[in-house]
């Protein structure tokens, strides 16, 4: 039902508490166009005296002080309500964007990377920031505008209702110009859309894959795909604008000229009588500010159907689909064993990946998932995390079905460390902290030590005040995993996920986490998934995933023993790691 909501009615909902100055903003805007309207009355006064022979200047001098007071006043009102409008149209802009990271929170990880993240980034950012001009003027302005509109025409029509027609044939004309300049409006507004946000997209592209473009000699192709979504997004401007220049020519010149129908028409009723000349000199005046109001009000036509993409493409995230998860007080949680039951699942609705998967991971217990590439051993760690729900089947911890534990209470239970890992734009401190916001200095220092952390950080100009850069670009991949483990280590959650964690550390290190990692989870349910089967041996359990299915568990001699793939897999491990340690190097060196 949100979905059919009103552009207008959103705009309250996101306006929040602050709602209200949109309200005071009308009311001033209101009052700012009377006192725009005093001027045309006080001079079609000041005629009638001129007219009467009445030469006192110093009620000529009071005339024009009022006036003076009333554009005085005018201007003061007009600066009130637009303050207000933007105080009500930042809080809408805030909130806009609140929600909509907020509901990104809750939205399965794969539906949010589908959109991707230059869309969202431009939704988010740039489309939003987009309408900020539109909410704050829009508002005060228009409704200024109407009711000088009404004002004026009511004046006219007080004075004499011919001349308020007349003053008003030139609108029909320079309105059918507008009508003709809006053919095909929808189909060149949608173009203009899908331009921008394609060159948006081939931007972000373009930058964020300029090392690929650099190492592959790609630039001269990658740069012709930007310059033609740069092109693309121009044209789809340049060709509306000729389309539609013509007839908003005629229509912005035609439109505004009432005196080419007021004078002859005054003149005519002037001459037979029936029109005072008292009367005519106010309805030139007053003719003469009635149309523009009207054009200022239409020239916010592209901007309100801009507002209303914008405000569609951020209910179009809010309405998306979510995880369901309660919000009801925490779950007793007494053991966190994990316990998958005939779990399938299959990404973006397409073909299904894990095929009726039933495991269990007992608390305590060292576990690692093995298998050949795309098997499906990340995709059951993340369903762990939920990041994705399952289609069919269940996740427990504890006897608990996942799905049925508030996700604040859920995310406080797992650490997840994927080989991908992520870095903010913030001091290696306080990516580490992130792990743990109340952990102290010392804390954050300590475990940087036990990840083998701490010689790296301190060999840094600035140490642990270091600035990693936006997405950790500062450091090396090695040196961003082991901050990575070092910050999920530091969380304290009793369930452990390590997604090939050490996949980019040098062999020394490698030691050093591995021996850190084993003496941090005692006690913990630990899951690894790994390639490098030598670092897993050990392992209390050991699944082996093969084509969404699970092949064997056991530990590693019985698996050896029993499981035809991963006597493969340990075979082609063995095997290269001999080829490499006769030419001097290690398997754990790649």
């Amino acid at each position: 039902m949100e979905r059919k909501k009103g552009t207008t009615a959103w705009i309250m909902e996101f306006a929040g508490q602050k709602r209200r100055f949109y309200v005071l903003s009308v009311l001033l805007a209101i009052v700012g166009t009377i006192c725009q309207m005093v001027p045309y009355v006080v001079v079609a006064h000041m005629m009638k005296k001129l007219l009467s022979g009445n030469t006192e200047l110093s009620g000529y001098l009071m005339d024009c002080l009022f006036m003076a007071a009333a554009w005085l006043v005018r201007v003061l009102m007009h600066a009130a309500s637009t303050s207000c409008s933007h105080v009500a149209t930042f809080a809408v802009l805030g909130n806009l964007r609140k929600q909509g990271l907020q509901k990104l929170e809750r939205m399965p990880l794969g539906e949010v990377q589908k959109q991707g993240s230059g869309t969202l980034k431009n939704i988010l950012v740039e489309r939003i920031d987009s309408i900020e001009t539109t909410l704050a003027h829009m508002i005060p302005e228009m409704t200024g505008n109407l009711c000088a509109v009404v004002a004026t025409l009511g004046l006219l029509i007080w004075i004499d209702w011919r001349m308020a027609l007349a003053a008003l044939i030139t609108f029909p004309v320079g309105l059918m110009c507008f009508m003709c300049m809006m053919i095909g409006y929808d189909k060149n507004y949608k173009r203009t859309i899908k331009a921008t946000k394609h060159l948006n997209d081939t931007a972000v592209e373009y930058i964020g894959g300029i090392e690929v473009i650099k190492a592959f000699g790609k630039a001269k192709q990658s740069y012709e795909k930007f310059v033609a979504a740069t092109k693309e997004g121009a044209a789809s401007y340049v060709d509306w604008m000729r389309q539609s220049n013509l007839y908003f020519t005629f229509a912005m010149n035609i439109m505004p000229a009432t005196l080419l129908t007021v004078l002859p028409i005054g003149g005519l009723l002037v001459r037979s009588g029936t029109l005072t000349l008292e009367a005519f000199l106010p309805v030139i005046l007053l003719s003469m500010g009635l149309i523009v109001p009207i054009l200022n009000c239409m020239s916010f036509s592209d901007d309100i159907a801009k507002m209303k993409t914008v405000i569609g493409e951020v209910t179009s995230i809010l309405g998306a689909e979510e995880m369901p998860r309660p919000k009801t007080e925490l779950i007793p949680m007494n053991e966190h064993t994990i316990t998958l039951e005939q779990v399938r699942f299959g990404y973006h609705d397409k073909e299904e990946v894990l095929h009726g998967i039933d495991l269990t991971f007992r608390e305590g217990t060292v576990n690692a998932l093995v298998g050949p590439s795309g098997g499906g051993k990340s995709t059951i760690a993340k369903l762990i995390a939920s990041f994705w729900d399952v289609n069919e089947g269940r996740v427990c911890i504890g006897g608990t079905d996942l799905r049925q534990i508030p996700a604040e209470q859920y995310h406080s239970l797992v650490a997840y460390v994927s080989q991908d890992n992520f870095l903010f734009d913030d001091t290696i401190r306080e990516n580490i902290r992130m792990g743990n916001p109340s952990a102290t200095d010392e804390e954050v220092e300590q475990a940087a030590k036990d990840c083998g952390c701490w010689d790296f950080i301190m060999g840094l100009e600035h140490g642990f005040d270091t600035v990693v850069g936006s997405g950790g670009g500062h450091l090396s991949g090695g040196e961003r995993q082991r901050i990575s483990i070092a910050r999920a280590m530091l969380k304290g959650a009793p369930i452990v996920i390590l997604d090939e964690a050490t996949a980019y550390t040098d062999p020394e290190n490698e030691a050093i986490i591995q021996a850190s990692v084993a003496n941090l989870v005692q006690g913990k349910t630990l899951i690894v998934i790994a390639h490098r089967l030598s670092t897993i041996v050990d392992a209390d359990q050991i699944a082996v995933v093969n084509q969404g299915e699970i092949a064997g568990v056991g530990t590693h001699s019985a698996l050896l023993a029993s499981c035809p793939v991963y006597q493969t897999l340990w075979a082609a491990h063995t095997s290269a790691k001999d080829s490499l340690n006769g030419g001097k190097m290690y398997v754990s060196d790649l």
